[in-house]
């Protein structure tokens, strides 16, 4: 062994070798980048795209049965029991194909949007008809999606809009190259045929029997659409609509969005004075309110009659609107409370109870004056859709005021988001259960047996929802309806108040008086 040492005859000794830089450990395989399979706009934690998954076949095809049934009974700009059809086809396809069994809370929101969508089969006023789908859309997507959050709850019902660039590469890969995948093209072009002959078969011996029988043609007519490029186009849309819902559902029950995880963090909080001073003031402002309205709530018509210059019009009209804001920005207040104050020490929670508690039961006193007030200017002025609508809101903000209160009490609201959306629900289920116009007709006919006032403008250009109360009217005026006018519908359009209505016409010369206000 060689050692070194000092002077010429010594070894040299040679530079050490260094190892080779080492890279970083990898912590799982790199997310894709723009372009490559996998990529989405989406965080991962949010909503993953695995590019591998592919919709099932019988999910693909049950999509375009629903899509035929859907153009056969469903007209979009009618309310009729088009819209409870779909309804109940998408949810039975979305869950019928899936491989799990709809949760609990799945079970209960399929329950209410069919509710909802079941009023146009009922009802035949248009405005409620509308609010009802609305409703509808907002809590059929939110139960598909799911979340618990105030995020889940604003943004899951926008996810139909977001996902149609996932559900298309989803069926593509179910429906490889030639478009009919394990159906087979020979099997495609025989039903293709089948359906063809049917058809013709259908038109002609169809067309035979219409010729020979008067009777069985006007049958043939009630049941066959009226057919036009106008109404092919349509049936086209529709038929796209149906399934895109069919299977975006499809893909929402398989892969659903945690947005959950997209909610912003909690903030930090501030100190207590900082918002408790200006909520102690608030809540010093909405106690003396609530002393002064127990005066009026408790005085009810003596009261407003008594006070000197004070008029029905000017107590109800002048109030309501601002009750209505001051119960609206009172919750936008809550919220900004709720979201800045600390909880960690039990002063804090006491403190956040105390104030809010107030403001929270303060509110529901402001409600109830509100409400109090266009009840009594109903009474004196008659009732409109309007105004029971705005009752209806008034009662929505009453009942969350007081889950607001519920929440405080355990420091837990969870919970909370969908409380108040089904509490929306359940208000205009409530409002639809009432057969609003019907009501609103019998209220101003009460009015009317009592005064000899009436609006019959407004009263006779309401929808056949209230024909049951014009039977206490005189016949002259009965007939003057504005609905009488309508022809009977197709039964693809049925709607139960129209199926029951009198659509006999009405006499355009002796309605015309009854067609000016006489309010």
């Amino acid at each position: 062994m060689t050692m070194p040492g000092q002077g010429w005859y010594a070894t040299p000794v040679s530079s050490p070798v260094l190892p080779p830089p080492q890279m970083p450990p990898v912590q799982g395989p790199l997310p894709p980048r723009h372009g490559e399979p996998g990529w989405s706009i989406w965080p991962r934690k949010v909503w993953p795209l695995d590019p591998t998954e592919a919709a099932p076949q019988r999910a693909v095809v049950l999509a375009v049965v629903a899509g035929l049934i859907g153009t056969a009974v469903w007209r979009i700009g009618t309310l009729s029991i088009g819209y409870l059809v779909v309804g109940v086809l998408v949810f039975g396809v979305v869950f019928g194909t899936a491989q799990r069994r709809p949760s609990r809370d799945e079970w209960l929101g399929m329950a209410i949007t069919l509710a909802l969508l079941a009023v146009p089969a009922i009802l035949a006023a248009t405005w409620l008809g509308v609010l009802c789908v609305l409703a509808a859309w907002l809590v059929g997507w939110g139960t598909l999606v799911g979340g618990r959050t105030w995020t889940a709850v604003f943004v899951g019902p926008f996810i139909a809009w977001l996902a149609p660039a996932r559900v298309a590469g989803w069926v593509q890969r179910a429906v490889p190259g030639s478009g009919i995948g394990d159906l087979g093209r020979g099997r495609v072009l025989r039903a293709g045929v089948v359906v063809a002959v049917t058809v013709v078969l259908a038109l002609v011996f169809g067309g035979l029997f219409a010729s020979a029988d008067p009777a069985f043609s006007r049958v043939l007519d009630g049941l066959t659409p009226e057919w036009s490029f106008g109404q092919l186009f349509a049936r086209v849309v529709v038929f796209g609509v149906v399934v895109a819902f069919v299977l975006i559902g499809a893909y929402l029950v398989r892969f659903a969005p945690r947005l959950d995880a997209a909610a912003p963090p909690p903030m930090r909080p501030v100190p207590n004075w900082e918002w408790a001073f200006p909520l102690g003031v608030l809540n010093v402002l909405f106690l003396g309110f609530v002393a002064v309205q127990a005066t009026v709530l408790f005085g009810g018509h003596e009261h407003v009659l008594g006070t000197d210059g004070l008029t029905y019009a000017e107590y109800a009209r002048q109030g309501f609107w601002q009750l209505l804001w001051v119960a609206a920005l009172t919750l936008v207040v809550l919220a900004v409370v709720i979201r800045v104050a600390a909880r960690v020490e039990p002063r804090d929670r006491v403190l956040l109870r105390v104030l809010v508690g107030t403001l929270c039961a303060t509110s529901i006193v402001v409600v109830i004056s509100a409400i109090h007030r266009m009840w009594v200017y109903q009474q004196a002025y008659g009732f409109s859709v309007q105004r029971l609508v705005v009752i209806t809101i008034e009662l929505w903000l009453g009942a969350v005021f007081l889950l607001i209160a519920i929440t405080g009490i355990r420091m837990a609201g969870r919970w909370l988001p969908r409380a108040v959306l089904l509490a929306g629900v359940v208000a205009l289920l409530g409002l639809a259960a009432m057969n609003p116009e019907r009501f609103i007709a019998e209220r101003n006919i009460d009015r009317y047996e009592q005064s000899g006032l009436l609006d019959t403008e407004y009263l006779l250009r309401l929808s056949p929802d209230i024909q049951p109360a014009l039977q206490r009217l005189p016949e002259a005026m009965r007939v003057c309806a504005f609905y009488r006018d309508d022809r009977p519908v197709p039964w693809y359009a049925f709607n139960l108040a129209r199926a029951r209505a009198n659509h006999d016409g009405t006499p355009d010369d002796a309605c015309s008086e009854y067609w000016e206000s006489s309010r």
